[in-house]
């Protein structure tokens, strides 16, 4: 028999307490006469210290600490797309109608609705030997999204009782389960502890692209599905309004979004357009492959430490029905501030600027959950993470930056001169880079062109040589630079205008596909090699410098449909025409 621990301490999120030998590591407990949620963190002999999850105003010395026998865990069933959760799973919506505009404390762990009814096929039959993460029926979630039922991880044996198909709650039991002297209850949901990571049966090397219609990164810094990610940047640089667009129009077939931490305002904008995005691929509400998980700057702040955990165990579950799923952590400089309030309350000795040394593995172990797998059910899915990192006044070299670059594969460096200039998206080609280059050759060699590595390469060549050259032209200026640098930089100006600056709000730019995309540089690139060759031929740049083809080349990006990209092959003879032209008439 467990005896109930008495509070003995608060220091707001953090209460010590007694009599809690019996209890157990990263148990979840009821604390308090309003049943408060909390997650037990430390234990020494009969004293323990618990993180809450709700608003500690209050308590009093004395009351109870009661054990639940779990650890923090989240419901994971039917009902997920399409909703809004908290940091621990509280849908957000529902407790709207219990309590008007408050999270009242004490509402309890509710989390999915297990009212609504859903209908049911099951896909297995009586007789049948059921294994750990096995599929054995479905439910139509979501227009969009069919949600695999599956056997819980742990879980398996003969098939004993079934119901028919038909119209069921979450809580009624679908599938019985016969194991030896065992029997076990399958419903359409099971439970699982957020900071563990589901098994897999394998983790398969990555090698798929991760499209996302955005030429920086599809062409220069590319994501990979499994991958990881990381987009730093200061206040204004445009980190959450990238995640838009990642979540919009990247292939992934779920997006999980995690506000952790982010200023109310922020997350209100979220909530209110997320909710009328249309999804560009099925003309279909985007919410019908989203999860949203709100847990704002003014919310409890040991419920924003758990909402990252909270969210990538659903990855993980989507994930093990075969699905591709993208996870976009906004943000998690905030989270690594929760860690850091929560140490100064347990008065550990603190590292760098205040956060806990154990800053670098909490990051590491949210990033290592992502990747590309088989499932238990012999399935293929990924877990892509994709996290906003907002450095105070834009310094990357401050401790949560710079240890989540340990972990991540790409960097994507946002520039606030650039988002001052209305360049967006404002990554700087200079300071980021992506790990996946290597493993994702193939796949650009079999779906786009053998020639699309080397010419991005070539292209970002040309960038970095400009930047050299740009140091010399503000001390001496332009006119003193020979006429194959100059080149130089007029063609920089059209990579940088034309093909790395994109406008999320023209329906022709927005998403770009990769043939338009690959077509774009090779232009680009088509034009940098006839201006060379006129250069060969001591032709004046003046007359190399058509301002009529280098415009076009510049709006080809609006000019050129992508479902009709028989336009870049009229830039590309009118710039055959003029050259040779050019050419001819110097040679004569």
């Amino acid at each position: 028999m467990i005896v109930n621990g008495k509070i003995t301490m608060i220091n707001g999120p953090v209460i010590k307490g007694e009599k809690m030998s019996g209890f157990r590591m990263r148990e979840m407990v009821m604390v308090g006469e309003k049943r408060l949620i909390g997650e037990v963190i430390i234990l020494d002999g009969e004293t323990g210290t618990v993180q809450v999850y709700e608003e500690t105003e209050g308590l009093k010395l004395g009351q109870e600490i009661i054990p639940t026998g779990k650890p923090l865990s989240v419901k994971l069933g039917p009902g997920m797309i399409g909703n809004i959760f908290d940091g621990i799973q509280r849908p957000l919506l529902k407790i709207d109608e219990i309590n008007k505009n408050f999270i009242p404390e004490g509402i309890g762990m509710i989390s999915l609705d297990e009212d609504k009814e859903w209908q049911v096929e099951l896909s297995v039959k009586k007789g049948d030997q059921l294994e750990p993460g096995q599929i054995f029926g479905s439910v139509r979630e979501s227009g969009l999204i069919e949600h695999k039922l599956l056997v819980p991880p742990g879980c398996a044996g003969v098939v004993e009782k079934i119901v028919s198909d038909g119209v069921y709650r979450i809580e009624d039991v679908l599938v019985v389960l016969k194991n030896k002297n065992r029997t076990i209850e399958l419903k359409m949901y099971h439970e699982w502890p957020v900071r563990n990571a589901r098994p897999v049966r394998e983790r398969k090397e990555i090698e798929k692209l991760l499209v996302t219609g955005q030429r920086v990164l599809d062409m220069f810094f590319p994501l990979a599905k499994g991958g990881t990610c990381a987009i730093p940047g200061g206040f204004g640089t445009g980190k959450t309004m990238t995640q838009h667009q990642l979540a919009k129009w990247s292939d992934a077939d779920i997006i999980i979004y995690i506000g952790c931490g982010e200023r109310g305002n922020e997350m209100t904008e979220v909530l209110e357009d997320f909710p009328k995005l249309i999804d560009p691929k099925s003309n279909r509400p985007l919410m019908e492959r989203t999860v949203l998980i709100a847990n704002t700057s003014n919310m409890p702040v040991a419920a924003r430490e758990a909402s990252i955990y909270t969210g990538i165990t659903m990855a993980e579950y989507y994930r093990d029905m075969g699905y591709d799923v993208a996870i976009m952590a906004d943000s998690t400089s905030r989270w690594a501030e929760a860690l850091r309030e929560i140490s100064g309350r347990l008065e550990e000795m603190p590292a760098e600027e205040g956060y806990p040394a154990y800053l670098s593995s909490r990051v590491a172990e949210f990033y290592e959950r992502a990747g590309y797998v088989k499932t238990l059910s012999e399935k293929e899915g990924s877990v892509t993470i994709i996290g906003a990192v907002s450095p105070a006044g834009g310094d990357f070299s401050e401790p949560v930056t710079e240890n989540t670059k340990r972990y991540v594969n790409v960097f994507l460096a946002l520039d606030k001169e650039l988002a001052y200039a209305r360049h967006y998206p404002a990554i700087n080609w200079l300071d980021s880079y992506s790990g996946y280059l290597k493993v994702l050759e193939g796949w650009y060699e079999e779906n786009l062109s053998d020639e699309a590595i080397p010419l991005r390469n070539k292209m970002l060549e040309l960038l970095y040589k400009e930047n050299k050259l740009l140091e010399i032209v503000m001390l001496v200026g332009e006119d003193v630079l020979p006429d194959d640098q100059r080149i130089i930089l007029e063609i920089s100006k059209i990579i940088k205008a034309g093909f790395l600056q994109q406008n999320a709000f023209n329906k022709e730019d927005t998403f770009v596909p990769l043939e338009k995309q690959y077509k774009m540089l090779k232009a680009i690139d088509h034009l940098y090699e006839k201006c060379k060759s006129s250069l060969a031929l001591s032709i004046p740049i003046s007359q190399i410098k058509n301002r009529e083809i280098f415009d076009e080349l510049i709006k080809m990006k609006y000019t050129v449909p992508n479902k009709d990209l028989t336009k870049i092959d009229e830039i590309n003879s009118m710039i055959d025409t003029y050259y040779d032209e050019l050419n001819q008439k110097y040679l004569e």
